[in-house]
């Protein structure tokens, strides 16, 4: 026979094998991949309400063909496995097993799925490019273009049957796993609840002592069955290699208490060490205190297991032994890398000398009852132990180990109760296991005792197993929490060699590179208890594929009627939005620092061009992220009507103010670097933004005004049609003054002034006359408004010198003083109408 032939009669036999034997996914598909064309005529496919299978293209139809017979297969794969459950009761393995197989289906469904929507959307396009059928009344369509409907309307319709098969199987294959998670939880709860009789009751012990001849008769046999197989099977070359082996194994347990002081120093004579090297030296003595024993352990089961000298049912009691040995090698190495008993200043932990050592002994002492514990299960299932002796066993060291623990949570409360008494009452003794911990502690232990008296060994053994382990994983997350906070937010932080090279590389600001270094810690430190809770929740039949087939669901999507939630698309979604914000303000800044300087464009023009800028580009990216959520306008507007009612009453203001902002940029009633006045406030406009407006006071001061006050209210804006500014000088002087005189000093001063405008002229006013003095106004203009108040400054020291000069306003002694005037501290403002005048000059002689 060739080998070609040899080849398919393999197939032929594997593909009865796994019928036989429960159905495969693979070897459904290896049946109905050579044949495809009987699946495409099922009845599910004739349903369609579909034109001819032969108006539909070939292409297309053979591609579907071939995804509904890949469908089907995973049908009849599903529906069997469906049946197999529903037909007995499968223990917790074969139910994982089926678990397991089912996941590559659903995997293959979903791939199915995907494949047919872009072909779906596609065919659906090609048919509404035809438009609607023609209505009663109207003239038919043509023959071709009838024909050519028909085509694409079979497309649609087998595409169409085609993806929702798919997505029912999908729920079927999603209901199915869910069954089984549901099952594999009931059976555990159901095993962890079976009681027995406890361990104090007479009829348990009774049962044993009339056990123990037939237990004696079993471990004689299976005795028996060794010695006789490792006569059968010792050879030099076995007895060689199991003496390497175990030799090897020796020397790594032996060595590595020397090994790793040597090649991990913790020197005691560094008081305070640096965290980053209190880690390494931690990971160093975990790595070297449990590595090599695990090898060992490993070297040794190696061997064993090569040379088949071990009979099959004692391979779980060396196993157990093994494991046990590396086990209690990792219990110790953890402690000793977090708590250092022997090297304070090195610890993770701080706690007390005494307590370190504490802690270490009784987790040795409890992590050996254990092992010593599964030992001899492992024994017991090896002959073949009867459920009595099976049931004391666990109870007896499920009670050992209680009492373990009882007497560690007794030392700490001795402990304490000893530091208290020396250190007296008013002294806060230094606790290193807390009431909240100490409780829990003894809470467990009265659990797995009640458990063991009332005869619930499986849910005694259980929790000291959830215990010891819980203790472990809580231990490996804090150190690989601390490797997080330390190696990778640390290295950001610091002036490290990563940190200047990521600075110096990328141009991140230290700041920026220490958010990332923080987030990036964040981001693992949740990782890390994500593993550890699924570590901890493993045990109670909650693994990793059912909390993965939440967050998938989550993360891909779920369907809320027509519309499909999904986190990936929000992120990415958020994503887009970001980047186009991001350009946007690339795009503003661009405008505001390079091009638009370059122009002729006053600053307000400039402001506002690079405003809408900002407004178009953020409508674009808005745009553009809910054009990815596959939201559609009418969708957007059934929320934007939901939101009226909002708007209407919680945020009209907000609205308001942003279209008044609108408006500000398309009117330009004021611009930026305007000098205006809103009520009591007066500076220059620095910056409209959406809400509001920033004006910048002379006293460096920034007012807010809401736009909608700019748009509604009364506004002064100084320089709305030019800059030029008028300058107002009040000038008091005697009544017995000559106004001619006065008045031609103050125009002499005025017309002196460079920075006085020529045209029109200043003008010199006599406005009144009081009991003692007569009054003028000065009134000139400037080219810019911002230098009304330097140059009105000016002016009052010229009229000042020139009215000294000229004798006028002098006062005369007087014989009492009079009381001073409250000194007028207030500096003018540029351009207000009313300046403040020099000091009064009053005549003091009599008339």
């Amino acid at each position: 026979m060739t080998s070609k032939g040899m080849k398919r009669l393999f197939a032929a036999a594997a593909i009865v094998l796994s019928v036989a034997a429960g159905g495969a996914p693979y070897a459904q598909q290896a049946q109905t991949a050579p044949n495809p064309q009987p699946q495409a005529q099922s009845p599910t496919s004739s349903q369609s309400p579909a034109a001819p299978a032969a108006a539909a293209p070939a292409s297309v139809s053979a591609e579907t063909k071939a995804a509904r017979a890949r469908l089907d297969g995973f049908k009849a794969d599903l529906d069997q496995k469906e049946a197999a459950i529903q037909g007995r009761t499968m223990s917790d393995a074969d139910l994982q097993n089926i678990r397991v197989q089912i996941e590559p289906i659903i995997a293959e469904i979903r791939t199915v799925i995907d494949e047919q929507t872009p072909k779906l959307e596609a065919s659906k396009q090609r048919l509404s490019q035809l438009g609607p059928k023609p209505d009663k009344g109207q003239p038919e369509e043509s023959a071709d273009v009838a024909r050519d409907r028909a085509e694409r309307e079979a497309a649609v319709a087998e595409l169409d049957e085609t993806q929702r098969l798919g997505r029912a199987l999908l729920v079927q294959a999603e209901q199915l796993n869910t069954q089984i998670g549901d099952l594999r939880r009931a059976g555990f709860t159901r095993a962890l609840f079976e009681q027995s009789d406890g361990l104090f009751s007479p009829s348990l012990w009774m049962d044993v002592v009339q056990a123990v001849p037939r237990e004696l008769r079993a471990l004689g046999i299976v005795l028996g069955d060794a010695l006789e197989q490792l006569r059968r099977s010792t050879s030099l070359g076995v007895l060689l290699l199991l003496g390497l082996a175990i030799g090897a194994a020796i020397a790594l347990y032996a060595g590595r208490r020397s090994i790793a002081p040597r090649l991990v120093r913790r020197d005691p004579a560094i008081t305070d060490p640096a965290r980053r090297s209190r880690l390494l030296a931690a990971l160093g003595v975990l790595a070297l205190g449990a590595g090599p024993a695990i090898a060992g352990s490993w070297i040794v089961w190696v061997a064993f297991d090569s040379v088949d000298i071990v009979p099959p049912r004692l391979e779980q009691v060396g196993k157990a032994l093994l494991s046990g040995l590396a086990f209690i090698a990792f219990v110790r190495a953890l402690i000793d890398a977090i708590l250092a008993p022997e090297h304070p200043s090195w610890r993770l932990i701080p706690v007390r000398d005494a307590s370190a050592a504490r802690i270490m002994s009784f987790s040795v002492t409890l992590a050996t009852v254990m092992v010593v514990g599964k030992v001899i299960e492992a024994f017991n299932t090896a002959i073949a132990a009867a459920l009595p002796v099976t049931v004391m066993t666990r109870a007896v060291f499920a009670l050992a180990e209680a009492l373990v623990f009882a007497e560690l949570l007794r030392r700490f409360a001795a402990r304490e109760s000893q530091d208290e008494a020396c250190l007296g009452p008013y002294v806060a003794p230094e606790v290193d296991i807390g009431g909240p911990l100490r409780s829990l502690g003894w809470f467990v232990v009265a659990v797995i005792l009640g458990s063991v008296a009332g005869g619930y060994v499986a849910l005694a053994s259980f929790v000291v197993d959830q215990a010891v382990g819980i203790s472990i994983v809580i231990s490996l997350l804090i150190l690989g929490i601390a490797f997080a906070d330390e190696f990778i937010g640390g290295s950001l932080r610091s002036q490290s060699r990563l940190a200047t090279t990521l600075q110096a590389n990328t141009g991140l600001r230290r700041r920026s590179l220490e958010q990332i270094g923080i987030l990036v810690s964040g981001v693992v430190r949740l990782a890390l208890i994500i593993i550890a809770i699924l570590l901890v929740l493993l045990p109670w039949g909650i693994e990793s594929t059912d909390v993965t087939g939440s967050l998938r669901a989550l993360f891909f999507g779920f369907n809320v009627g027509d519309v499909t939630i999904s986190l990936s698309s929000i992120l990415i979604a958020a994503l887009l939005f970001a980047g186009g914000f991001a350009v946007t303000r690339v795009i503003q800044r661009w405008l505001n620092n390079t091009f638009l300087p370059a122009t002729e464009l006053d600053a307000g023009l400039r402001n506002s061009i690079s405003t809408a800028a900002g407004y178009v580009g953020i409508i674009i990216a808005g745009v553009m992220a809910f054009t990815y959520l596959g939201l559609s306008l009418e969708r957007v507007t059934i929320v934007a009507g939901a939101l009226s009612v909002g708007i209407g009453f919680g945020l009209q203001s907000i609205v308001n103010n942003f279209i008044s902002g609108l408006i500000l940029l398309w009117e330009r009633p004021i611009r930026v670097g305007d000098l205006v006045v809103v009520g009591d406030g007066e500076g220059y406009v620095r910056r409209i933004n959406v809400r509001s407006t920033e004006i910048q006071a002379f006293d460096r001061s920034t007012i807010i005004v809401p736009n909608s006050n700019l748009i509604s209210g009364i506004v002064r804006n100084r320089v709305r049609n030019d800059r030029v500014g008028r300058v107002l000088v009040s000038v008091p002087v005697p009544r017995a003054s000559d106004p001619d005189q006065v008045a031609e000093v103050m125009r002499k001063a005025a017309l002196a002034h460079r920075e006085v405008m020529s045209e029109p002229a200043p003008r010199v006013l006599f406005k009144k006359v009081t009991e003692n003095t007569i009054d003028f106004d000065l009134v000139c203009f400037v080219d810019d408004i911002d230098a009304a108040a330097r140059v009105s400054s000016d002016i009052y020291f010229e009229i000042f010198r020139g009215l000294r000069k000229a004798g006028i306003g002098v006062p005369a002694p007087a014989p009492a003083p009079e009381p001073a005037e409250e000194p007028h501290d207030k500096a003018p403002r540029a351009g207000e109408k009313e300046d403040e005048t020099l000091t009064l000059l009053k005549d003091k002689t009599p008339a």
